[in-house]
């Protein structure tokens, strides 16, 4: 008993570098109003095998696991770089026009990626955008290099978000 005491400092002190050392839960949401029909933007988000056909860092997209558009999906986006981005289809609800996914691996800066695609009627002729993902940064460690901070990780999602909807927003109009 005497030992789990004298030990329960360090085990505990361990444990608070440990969190100390994770990083935080980091959010980005950005959004666009589409002046068009929400089947029509929908119809150039939905197919998870051609985020090219909105998003112009996407220069290819290849299903290399499981079926188009269904939960389990697994997508290799190539970057014109060439970088890859490995992703996961979690679930895809074609009605309620959305669909959430998960980044296995890739180039972006971030890890414990979860995102959510929503396209929104907002009338006849009206649509709003929704791309909101969560995430940490890449580097978790207490002290990331340069150009791995969570406030990189922010700046490059919110690009990477901003330059999808604002295309989308000029090919749906």
């Amino acid at each position: 008993m005497k030992l789990i005491h004298g030990l329960a400092p360090i085990i505990l002190g361990v444990s608070a570098a440990s969190v100390a050392a994770d990083a935080p839960s980091l959010q980005v949401e950005e959004q666009v109003v589409i002046a068009a029909p929400a089947d029509k933007v929908w119809g150039k988000v939905r197919n998870f095998n051609d985020l090219g056909a909105w998003h112009p860092a996407a220069q290819r997209t290849e299903i290399v696991e499981g079926s188009n558009n269904a939960a389990g999906a697994v997508r290799v986006i190539t970057l014109p770089d060439g970088g890859t981005i490995k992703e996961k289809l979690l679930s895809y609800d074609d009605a309620g026009k959305t669909f959430k996914y998960m980044i296995l691996e890739g180039v972006l800066p971030v890890s414990s990626y979860e995102s959510v695609v929503a396209v929104k009627s907002e009338g006849a002729n009206q649509t709003k955008v929704v791309w909101r993902g969560e995430f940490k940064r890449k580097d978790t460690s207490a002290n990331p290099a340069a150009g791995a901070t969570d406030e990189d990780a922010t700046k490059t999602m919110t690009a990477v978000y901003r330059g999808g909807l604002d295309n989308l927003k000029k090919i749906s109009e």
